[in-house]
Order: structure tokens, then C-alpha cells, then sequence
């Protein structure tokens, strides 16, 4: 019994691989506010969370540090906003400017994603949702801007989770 007890420690067990999750804060990016969301690939999907304000001298930073803080992403996604032709404009710019700006700042990789008709698609949901009897206040900018960047994270979601 004992030479069996001694041979059984030296089975090998199987490893286990634990894939850790992908927790992701997505923003959609504006002059006035910024739209964020959260997701992960452990549910595949994006949830609209906050807006930001921004001031004269750019987007409340502290804001941004509060959430960084609480929802410890691994990845920051940020919508980048081409004209319907596919060509770059002004927030473009400014969109590849703030997702520098999140990286140099928290250290986290930052990725653009195509945003195209994001606002859009994120208003007609609303929309929808209200007609429906879902929804029962108004839709808002800011309920547009927090759909847009569920929309952004979404997208990234199903292309790397």
C-alpha cells in the first residue's frame, strides 16, 4: 500500500489554463462629452456606463482616472470618427490625439476602432427602445454618447474576444 501511495505523487496532473479576462473600457470621443462603456470577453458584451465632461482645457482627466481606478481595464478602445467616405477630418486628429494621451497617461494599451455611424446606430436603439415602452424618459445626448461607446467596444469585442 505504501509503494502505491509513492507512485501516485509522481503522476503528473493535468495543467489547467486559465485565459484571463479581457476587461475593456470603450470611449466615443467628443468636443462637449465623451460616451465611455465597459465589457469584457468574459460576457462578450459592452454595457453603456458614464459620460465625461469636457472643459475648455480637454476631458475631465480625474474623471477618467476614477473609472481606470474601478474597473482596472487591460485594454482602452477609442472610437475613431472617418467621414462616410472612409477619409480622416478634424476629430479624427483629435480622436488619435485622446487615445495617445489615455495610453501615455494610465499605461494601458489603447486601440482605435472604426466608429462610423456608431451615434447613429446608438440613437436608433434608444429610439427604439423607447417606442417600444423599454425605455420611458427621453432619449438624451448623453444617453446617445454612452450607446455610441457600446457600440465602439461592441465591435472591438466581436473582433478580439
Amino acid at each position: 500500500p505504501r509503494d502505491r501511495h509513492r507512485s501516485n505523487q509522481h503522476r503528473r496532473r493535468p495543467r489547467l489554463t486559465v485565459t484571463p479576462e479581457r476587461l475593456a473600457l470603450g470611449f466615443d470621443f467628443g468636443r462637449r462629452r465623451i460616451g465611455v462603456a465597459v465589457g469584457g470577453s468574459a460576457t462578450g458584451r459592452a454595457t453603456p456606463l458614464t459620460v465625461v465632461r469636457c472643459r475648455d482645457d480637454g476631458p475631465d482627466w480625474q474623471a477618467i482616472e476614477a473609472l481606470v481606478e474601478t474597473w482596472q481595464p487591460n485594454r482602452l478602445v477609442v472610437g475613431l470618427p472617418y467621414n462616410d467616405d472612409g477619409s480622416e477630418s478634424e476629430m479624427t486628429r483629435l480622436a488619435r490625439r485622446f487615445a495617445g494621451r489615455l495610453q501615455a497617461r494610465f499605461r494601458i494599451p489603447a486601440e482605435l476602432k472604426d466608429e462610423r455611424l456608431s451615434s447613429r446606430e446608438a440613437e436608433d436603439r434608444l429610439r427604439r427602445e423607447r417606442a417600444s415602452g423599454a425605455r420611458r424618459r427621453r432619449v438624451r445626448k448623453e444617453d446617445v454618447d454612452m450607446g455610441a461607446a457600446a457600440v465602439i467596444l461592441q465591435g472591438w469585442l466581436d473582433d478580439n474576444c
